[in-house]
């Protein structure tokens, strides 16, 4: 038999049920908001294999958030696609301070060299912290009849695409550099991609191929060695790594530089005191002795800086790249 009493009492007991499950996960969901940041492990995403500086930065900024007690912090390589992967990954990441991403040039130049990516490099990401930066070096095997930049233009006019110069990938510093230079002075040298600074710098002493705009650390230790000769830097000053070597703007080209900058991003939902603690942490550790020697002991100088700053620099970068390649048809797919 139907007692509306019993109804009306067990509805109004499954309601005073149901109110209480909300008051609890109300109040769950305050006490996990009301945690202070960081509460959990941060995960510092490196689009780079082990060994280059873009590795080195991850695992020193995740190394030291360990050690100052910061929070506990691993480091996940994600290479692969031109550093477009581990990028997507970050880009797809919530906003909460847990993901974090290692970022170079390529980060911004591949804004424009792939026709399609999976994530909007200016929208989709906020600057962390502009870590450090370093000239590339222009080196030549010693068999090419170069010894400045003037022969070097000179000969590629004489013999357009005949010369040709090795990169570690499509988009890297190395190819965006030479891009830049052939823009700037109307050459034609060819293209010799490879998967890594290493096997590139094989052939170049192995007289495979020609030259290589590459990362003053990497090159420096076979200039020294009679491997190869170095023709210029890409900074406006002179390397202090190598002082003798003249730059490509007071070799000619002027207005010419390329700063290999590595630094810090994260998701752009991220909130701002979040960002704003990321970033005071890691100027924190770029400033400690032992880190500033692993910067120069790896040819980087440590540049730091507020969020907003890196961030601005990213836009600048991008729209940089955007016009080299543009300019000279350079696409990935």
């Amino acid at each position: 038999m139907f007692n509306a009493k019993t109804c009306n009492i067990k509805s109004v007991i499954l309601a005073k049920v149901g109110m209480t499950m909300v008051v609890i996960g109300a109040f769950l969901v305050t006490q996990a908001l009301a945690q202070p940041y960081p509460a959990k492990q941060i995960r510092v995403v490196v689009p780079f294999p082990p060994g280059a500086f873009n590795d080195t930065l991850g695992r020193t900024i995740a190394q030291k958030f360990v050690e100052t007690g910061f929070a506990q912090a691993i480091v996940d390589n994600r290479p692969g696609a031109g550093s477009t992967i581990g990028t997507d990954i970050v880009a797809k990441s919530p906003g909460d301070g847990y993901t974090i991403l290692g970022v170079a040039v390529p980060f911004a130049v591949n804004a424009t060299l792939y026709a399609r990516l999976p994530y909007d490099t200016v929208k989709d990401f906020t600057g962390v912290i502009h870590a450090g930066s370093t000239p590339n070096m222009l080196v030549m095997h010693p068999s090419v009849p170069v010894g400045s930049i003037k022969e070097l233009i000179a000969l590629a006019k004489a013999k357009p695409d005949q010369l040709n110069y090795a990169s570690t990938g499509s988009g890297t510093s190395n190819h965006m550099s030479m891009e830049l230079f052939k823009l700037m002075t109307g050459t034609k040298i060819t293209h010799v991609p490879y998967k890594g600074s290493a096997p590139a710098l094989v052939d170049l002493i192995g007289g495979h191929v020609m030259m290589i705009f590459d990362n003053t650390p990497n090159v420096l230790p076979h200039v020294k060695g009679g491997k190869v000769k170095a023709i210029a830097v890409t900074s406006l000053k002179r390397s202090e790594l190598a002082p003798e070597v003249p730059t490509v703007d007071e070799s000619g080209v002027t207005g010419f530089e390329v700063s290999v900058w590595f630094g810090v991003v994260a998701p752009a939902s991220t909130p701002r005191d979040i960002v704003s603690r990321l970033n005071s942490e890691i100027s924190k550790i770029i400033a400690m002795p032992d880190v500033r020697q692993r910067f120069v002991n790896g040819g980087v100088t440590p540049i730091g800086g507020t969020a907003e700053q890196f961030t601005e620099h990213i836009r600048n970068e991008v729209a940089k790249w955007g016009k080299v390649v543009k300019a000279t048809g350079a696409r990935v797919e």
